[in-house]
């Protein structure tokens, strides 16, 4: 078995596991520590030390793969979503490096969970272009042709019937925060999900996040020419997607 480690930090907790490569599953039960606040970065990078060290067989893992819910580009932050600004321009990769004591490849969490999809999930017989998109606080993307990553789409922010930041209108929270039902919030997903497929022409939509798991409530009343299914992972998929990428470094 080849293992990997990956660690997923989210606004509110920060989760980790090591993970069976060949397989795309975790070795045991996940390890969560609550975010801590603030967010910043080393704060962060110390909560992921200890993350790894409550498994001991993952002494021997070369290389940590940490998904962070911000840009990434050649290890450094160039965005700060549900984190600390004091992110941005980060050396993510250098830091959590010094602070592990091993090697650390950071990654956007939305491309994570979309490599977990397309490896050993909902996408793995799709050899064509997938999208995967996360709902919950934002709308988290991935961009997958052909097997190959397209990194840091941001499709959450796009302008969409008029809201120029289409999270802000679709989201779960969004959702949650406006009391709406699945028939109202589906209603707005079709209108988002309509315009990816016309900007993209994809050949799957994957659509994970926690809220995936009702997914029988809103993705069949949404009316689309490309198939639009659930993630395999859910709430594991930043964590195997970083180990995956993690280990390709």
């Amino acid at each position: 078995m080849a293992m990997g480690f990956g660690i997923d930090i989210g606004g509110t907790g920060t989760k980790g596991a090591p993970v069976d490569l060949d397989q795309g599953t975790l070795v045991g039960e996940r390890f969560r520590i609550p975010t801590p606040k603030p967010a910043t970065p080393r704060a962060v990078a110390e909560v992921a030390a200890q993350i790894v060290d409550h498994f001991p067989d993952a002494a021997d893992v070369p290389q940590i793969g940490v998904a962070i819910p911000a840009v990434v580009q050649r290890g450094v932050a160039r965005s700060a979503a549900n984190i600390d600004p004091s992110w941005i321009d980060t050396d993510v990769d250098a830091l959590f490096t010094e602070v592990l004591g091993r090697n650390v490849h950071v990654v956007n969490d939305a491309d994570a969970a979309g490599v977990a999809e397309n490896d050993h999930g909902a996408a793995l017989e799709e050899h064509g272009l997938v999208c995967v998109i996360t709902l919950g606080t934002g709308i988290g993307s991935a961009l997958i042709n052909a097997g190959t990553l397209v990194p840091n789409t941001e499709f959450g922010h796009l302008e969409v019937a008029g809201h120029p930041n289409a999270e802000k209108w679709c989201a779960t929270s969004a959702r949650e925060r406006e009391d709406l039902t699945w028939e109202e919030w589906a209603e707005r997903l079709q209108v988002y999900f309509s315009h990816l497929e016309k900007i993209l022409s994809p050949d799957l939509f994957v659509v994970g996040g926690g809220v995936s798991k009702n997914s029988e409530k809103f993705l069949p009343l949404l009316n689309l020419r490309t198939p639009i299914v659930p993630a395999t992972h859910r709430n594991n998929a930043g964590i195997i997607g970083a180990a995956a990428l993690g280990a390709r470094g």
